[in-house]
């Protein structure tokens, strides 16, 4: 079975695109892209091998939105005050205010803004706009309610 899975896909990159349409039919139940030969030799060997080594498609999208949940639930530092998520260290927040594109870099003990560390996003939001401002409304890492409350 080893050397007849080989043998497949040591051929599939001297048969013609029709041939290899066919087979992409065959094996993923859809027409074949329009891409280039490389693109289907490539993604038919993959498929070729899945098959005869028995791994399902359906396991392997489990697996990756699992790794997704987690990866998303890693992301995020737990919540500061009134249950307001920061994002992990190294993150960029980006505003633009009057025309000014202001950058800030989470940090794990505060936050960085043209070179200076500050210990909180007000601080900053109060230093671009001159007046008070929530930092994480500022920075849209909260919404604000229809009756301008956080």
């Amino acid at each position: 079975m080893q050397n007849n899975v080989l043998a497949k896909v040591a051929a599939l990159p001297q048969m013609p695109m029709a041939e290899l349409a066919t087979m992409w039919e065959e094996l993923f139940q859809v027409k074949a892209p329009k891409y280039n030969k490389p693109y289907l030799v490539k993604r038919l060997a993959y498929r070729l091998q899945e098959i005869a080594h028995g791994i399902d498609s359906g396991i392997i999208e489990k697996r990756l939105e699992q790794y997704a949940k987690e990866s998303l639930s890693e992301n995020l530092r737990k919540p500061r005050g009134k249950g307001i998520h920061m994002p992990v260290a190294g993150t960029r927040l980006v505003r633009i205010h009057n025309g000014i594109e202001h950058r800030v870099t989470v940090l794990d003990n505060g936050f960085e803004y043209n070179g200076a560390h500050y210990r909180s996003l007000s601080h900053i939001a109060r230093e671009i706009t001159g007046t008070n401002w929530s930092g994480p409304t500022f920075f849209g890492l909260v919404r604000r309610n229809k009756e301008g409350k956080e």
